[in-house]
């Protein structure tokens, strides 16, 4: 099998087999973001190559996979008809494969629109990792996502409505100290307005090489602390009014708050103020982040 640049996968994807499909990202102005900066540009793979790697990874691991991950950060952008024609060989070389994945910007995802989402979905895929980030726009345009909040949320609608899961993706932190209560709000009206299956909690951890972290060491962005990051996540969660899966599995984050909303949602929070009553030095020290 052979693999091109960064190659970078969810958590929540540790144990699926990894076939590349795209090399890099279309998009690849984030500030925040250092995965693929340095890494060759955004091409989409052939077609019979990443047959080629499927077939070689059914005969080294056998017909027994049952979750892949395509690689790189948005292979959303491949042609429809391209992923769909993976996806679909994809099942007939493992008959017990349950799981097809990929990684997917707002913006690739709303170009598509619900007929190509709807092929995808027939074709076998089953689940995108979009990052939302945020909900306020303000800070979608200082980070350079690419999207606004309406965006976010009509791509985020599309691949619900298409059938496929949607895992959304929140830094805790993002806005600064300037733009906490914005980016929870925001956060909070756009995520309601998705109903994602999953929203995956991250801590802003500033990143080696990237912009963002200039911002931080020139004093331009106020990076919160642990008791206000765990603020930002309390807030967020007593203000999400939809049924979705919360989970922070994640290196970033101080605390590991999960579970399933709406039931789970005074355990969680009562969790969130239990760790307010220790001292931030009992949390894990600032550090700049290298992948």
């Amino acid at each position: 099998m052979r693999y091109e640049g960064p190659i970078y996968r969810p958590p929540s994807e540790a144990d699926s087999l990894l076939i590349q499909a795209t090399v890099g990202c279309p998009h690849n102005k984030c500030t925040f973001c250092l995965v693929y900066k340095q890494g060759p540009p955004f091409k989409v793979r052939p077609v019979a190559e990443i047959k080629a790697d499927l077939e070689e990874a059914c005969r080294l691991y056998g017909e027994g996979v049952r979750s892949i991950f395509l690689p790189a950060g948005n292979t959303i952008a491949m042609p429809t008809a391209a992923l769909a024609e993976i996806c679909r060989y994809a099942y007939r070389l493992f008959p017990r494969l349950q799981r097809l994945t990929v990684y997917g910007s707002a913006q690739y995802i709303y170009r598509k629109g619900l007929e190509q989402l709807q092929e995808l979905a027939a074709a076998g895929l089953k689940r995108i990792h979009v990052g939302l980030e945020s909900g306020d726009d303000e800070i979608l345009h200082r980070v350079k996502k690419g999207s606004t909040a309406a965006v976010q949320i009509a791509a985020g609608q599309l691949v619900r409505q298409a059938g496929i899961e949607l895992s959304e993706y929140v830094i805790l932190g993002l806005g600064g100290r300037d733009r906490s209560q914005e980016h929870i709000e925001a956060t909070a009206a756009a995520l309601n307005a998705i109903a994602p299956d999953f929203v995956r909690l991250r801590t802003l951890v500033p990143k080696i090489n990237t912009p963002l972290l200039t911002e931080v060491l020139s004093g331009r962005f106020q990076l919160l602390g642990p008791h206000e990051i765990l603020r930002e996540t309390y807030d967020l969660i007593a203000r999400l009014e939809i049924r979705t899966t919360i989970t922070s599995d994640h290196y970033t984050n101080y605390l590991n708050v999960s579970g399933r909303l709406p039931e789970d949602r005074e355990a969680m929070l009562a969790r969130i103020t239990t760790a307010l009553q220790r001292p931030e030095s009992d949390f894990r020290p600032f550090f700049i982040g290298t992948e």
